[in-house]
């Protein structure tokens, strides 16, 4: 055999070895916990699908999940903005996605409307038992983004209103928010039979906050750590009777992959705080900050970079 046909048989006995190799890489369980990179990395070769709704704190929580997991060596694939949770629960709940934050009150309601839990600890141990088969959570933060009702200062005072219960007797409320809140338990069935607050519903989405000021709607249905609240003068109505479940953020998790991305997930559920969350909201909506910049800030501020 002459020198030339020699060198490429040994190449390309060469190349089917290395083809030999990659498809026994291939052919591993990807979440067996096997996937050490050799370089110090703890994550491995799977692929951690993240979702977002479509609000923006909750996406930057979201990119806040998926660099901290990149920075341990797992390999991420953002959904983000996906919309509301009747739009990716099925994908949660099919294995499409994989990591979601949540929150523990509403989360819980969507499952179970008929839950009597109100407590941040009573509502996370009730999600823990409601959740279907192959969905868990990891550890909820302090952080809260709860529903909350809230009118204007100038309102409240000219009603002495201090609590939803005050609503009541005033004739021709008109509460605002997202579409679905019309169906919620906490929307206006809720209102008239926990408070006997009477009111007609407009769907106003992304303008609540706008409508409330503007004095199209009297009552606002706005998240607890929406900027606006402070920045528009709004007056947040106290729940004495626990309208509002406690809604903690907290990760949703495919339970095949819960113990493989726990720590460094738990890590960043542990650094968030009510203020935390606030804060970040105000870079995006105040300082237009993208989700990506706000998020590396943060984890490189609480030492999770």
């Amino acid at each position: 055999m002459s020198t030339a046909r020699t060198r490429l048989a040994v190449a390309l006995a060469g190349t089917a070895v290395a083809a030999l190799a990659l498809a026994g890489c291939a052919s591993s369980d990807p979440l067996s916990g096997d996937g050490d990179t050799g370089d110090g990395d703890t994550g491995d070769s799977s692929t951690i699908v993240i979702g977002s709704q479509a609000y923006y704190s909750n996406e930057i929580i979201a990119e806040i999940y998926a660099q901290a997991l990149e920075a341990e060596g797992f390999t991420v694939e953002r959904q983000f903005n996906i919309g509301q949770r009747d739009s990716y629960m099925p994908e949660l709940e099919d294995g499409t996605i994989d990591l979601f934050p949540e929150y523990t009150g509403n989360l819980l309601q969507f499952f179970d409307q008929e839950t009597t839990a109100t407590s941040s600890d009573d509502v996370y141990a009730a999600l823990q038992d409601a959740l279907p088969e192959g969905l868990t959570v990891l550890d909820q933060s302090s952080a809260t983004d709860q529903d909350s009702y809230n009118v204007t200062a100038a309102f409240a005072e000219e009603n002495g209103l201090t609590s939803i219960a005050d609503l009541a007797g005033i004739e021709g409320l008109v509460l605002g928010g997202a579409p679905e809140l019309e169906e919620r338990p906490y929307g206006p069935t809720g209102l008239q039979e926990v408070y006997g607050v009477t009111v007609s519903f407009q769907a106003t989405a992304d303008t609540t906050v706008d409508e409330l000021v503007a004095g199209n709607i009297q009552v606002a249905n706005v998240y607890s750590a929406d900027p606006r609240i402070e920045t528009d003068d709004l007056v947040t109505l106290e729940d004495p009777e626990g309208l509002f479940l406690a809604s903690n953020v907290v990760p949703l998790v495919n339970a095949d992959i819960a113990d493989e991305i726990a720590d460094v997930i738990n890590a960043v559920s542990a650094a968030l705080t009510p203020e935390g969350l606030v804060a970040l909201n105000v870079q995006s909506t105040v300082d237009e900050r993208s989700s990506e910049d706000i998020a590396a800030d943060w984890l490189a501020e609480n030492g999770l970079d």
